[in-house]
């Protein structure tokens, strides 16, 4: 089991709502946040392939994008 992977599947907004939230993790002092830096590896590595898997990212129109992929994520009352 040590060589295994493990897929995970995000829609799109999942994704860009993610790689936010991970972005401004990573802006913080981990230490303080995450208390085992062994989880600090996993955390770089999901974030930098969101990066590379979101052209969104970088279009000048992303904080429209980002707030609108929150609206369609938030549970309905």
């Amino acid at each position: 089991m040590e060589n295994s992977q493990v897929t995970i599947k995000l829609t799109s907004d999942e994704a860009l709502v993610l790689s936010h939230w991970l972005e401004k993790l990573q802006m913080t002092d981990l230490s303080r946040v995450v208390d085992d830096p062994v989880v600090w590896a996993p955390i770089h590595r999901i974030a930098g392939t969101l990066d590379k898997a979101l052209p969104e990212l970088f279009t000048p129109d992303y904080d429209q994008r980002l707030e609108a992929a929150r609206r369609r994520l938030r549970p309905a009352d």
